[in-house]
């Protein structure tokens, strides 16, 4: 027999043959229990939904998230992982008000990493200026976050703030000095600026840390190729585009953060006859590359 069975048959039993003095004070008791088991049960279909969201399965997976905050909903944890699998499914404001409720709920030592949640929910809803306070908020609680100062640097980079941004990247970098997404964008920026040999520099740098990596690899393309290097720019290009054919959308650029000088100067590569020809017979992206995105 279920224990949660148990409990009420042993409730009836005492409630039938107890005065009601006694059944009053056994009450409380046994709703507690049930409580806890609730909130046990809620934990276990929380940690069922992020297994299905592992496999990508994310209607499921949000499925068993809302059922795990209706019976745990004074858990934190639970809203967090519900909001974390909205935003997952692109829905963002119930993931904001998913993860504030969480918020709302958790003790101090766990504010900093649901601060930083929010924040790339704002992000993600184009909301630069909410994402870098909820960043920021975090980082005062844990400072040595790198993936939380690298989202910072991003925030700062969307609002064309390329200093902040730039110290936000180097601070990720000083935290983890194999960070190469950070020293990527790093390019990203000093290429805006104007000054290519540096944003070399640092995709060099990018890609010796991951040689497999094809954005550092495409970026380095177009600024060799833009300094009248065609060949030697087409040739890593293709490379690249080999390796990740996503890359060759203009508008995903976009969403990594290519700044307008930088993709005016891939669309230029791009219209080369050589790349058209060799664009054209890409294959299309699976949809597993693209939902890793």
């Amino acid at each position: 027999m279920p224990k949660l069975q148990l409990i009420i048959s042993l409730l009836i039993f005492f409630v039938a043959g107890s005065p009601p003095a006694f059944s009053q004070a056994l009450l409380p008791y046994t709703i507690e229990l049930e409580l806890e088991q609730m909130e046990q049960a809620g934990i276990e279909i929380a940690e069922d939904a992020i297994q299905l969201a592992r496999f990508r399965r994310t209607d499921a997976a949000l499925g068993r998230a809302k059922l795990a905050v209706q019976l745990a909903p004074h858990l934190y944890q639970t809203w967090f992982i519900l909001g974390s699998l909205y935003l997952q499914d692109d829905q963002v404001q119930p993931g904001i008000e998913a993860l504030n409720q969480s918020l709302s709920l958790a003790p101090a030592d766990a504010r900093a990493n649901i601060k930083f949640s929010l924040g790339s929910a704002y992000f993600q809803n184009q909301d630069y200026k909410s994402a870098i306070a909820q960043i920021e908020a975090g980082l005062q609680i844990k400072p040595d976050v790198s993936p939380a100062l690298f989202d910072l640097g991003n925030s700062y980079l969307k609002l064309e703030q390329y200093s902040a941004a730039i110290a936000s990247y180097e601070k990720a970098v000083s935290q983890d000095k194999d960070f190469w997404p950070a020293i990527n964008n790093i390019g990203l920026v000093k290429y805006e600026q104007g000054d290519k040999e540096a944003a070399l520099k640092d995709w060099r740098a990018a890609l010796k840390i991951d040689p497999k990596q094809p954005e550092p690899q495409l970026a380095i393309a177009v600024a060799i190729y833009s300094q009248g290097k065609t060949e030697e720019g087409i040739k890593l290009a293709q490379a690249a585009l080999t390796s990740d054919s996503r890359y060759v959308s203009l508008e995903f650029l976009e969403e990594n953060l290519w700044g307008k000088r930088l993709l005016q100067d891939t669309e230029k590569m791009f219209n080369h006859p050589k790349m058209k020809d060799f664009i054209a017979r890409l294959p299309q992206p699976t949809p597993e590359a693209e939902e890793e995105n």
